[in-house]
């Protein structure tokens, strides 16, 4: 049976879909521990990930934001008291940024996106810390903590290496077998063919009342005028 003073690593899922895919990921599950405190509200998975020991946890269904994380992160310190580092692990928004001149910029569907400070800031902007005057650009008012050092060595150390690495960074190998271990998931989890990533230009304007299930390309069009055209990339998936 683990011992819950055993486990380093916190990670939390907003929704089911995020859970799913960290399930999936760990090398090994282990037994959920008899000694639970008896109000703790939290579902947990047990895990290891290489030589670290894992806790992921998801938000109660339906609840978002804030405080509803706020209760599961509170809970599993309690329950989990050696919990070294905390990570949020999911789907990203946001809106692509193509410039010919800059393919660090080029975000595709499928992407994995770790961000980092910069100029003094933490490199994660809470979506209300901000607004938006009338004809100015807009005018950042709050940012969130930076990652404790650990986590910012490892990323120079992770980009370093990925840098140095001919044959690319692993992730699709890691990926593949993943989904050749749980064939199920193929459908939904697998990387989105490419000819499915469509940019379209600012100008274009989704339906706010689109039709369930249907296409962009059904309900904006497919003219290439209305498209931001973008080269292949020379190796597919490579960010």
């Amino acid at each position: 049976m683990p011992n819950r003073k055993d486990y380093t690593i916190g990670w939390i899922s907003a929704i089911e879909c995020e859970y799913i895919a960290g399930k999936a990921f760990l090398d090994a599950e282990h037994p959920i521990p008899d000694d639970l405190p008896v109000n703790d509200n939290n579902v947990y998975t047990l895990g290891e990930i290489g030589k670290h020991n894992v806790v992921i946890a998801t938000l109660p269904s339906g609840q978002y934001g804030i405080s509803s994380a706020t209760a599961v992160v509170k809970d599993m310190l309690h329950s989990f008291p050696n919990i070294r580092i905390g990570l949020m692990v999911g789907v990203g928004g946001g809106a692509p940024l193509y410039l010919p001149d800059a393919d660090e910029q080029d975000i595709r569907l499928g992407d994995i996106v770790v961000s980092k400070p910069i100029d003094g800031q933490s490199g994660v902007i809470q979506y209300d810390f901000g607004k938006n005057i009338q004809n100015q650009e807009f005018k950042l008012t709050g940012f969130l903590n930076q990652p404790p050092p650990l986590l910012l060595a490892a990323i120079t150390g992770l980009s370093s290496q990925y840098a140095m690495n001919l044959h690319g960074n692993g992730l699709n190998g890691c990926i593949d077998s993943v989904l050749d271990k749980y064939p199920g998931l193929k459908k939904d989890y697998q990387r989105p063919d490419l000819v499915s990533d469509k940019l379209y230009r600012a100008q274009v304007t989704h339906p706010a009342h689109a039709t369930t299930g249907a296409s962009c390309a059904t309900l904006c069009g497919d003219d290439p005028s209305k498209l931001v055209q973008r080269p292949e990339r020379p190796e597919a998936g490579t960010p």
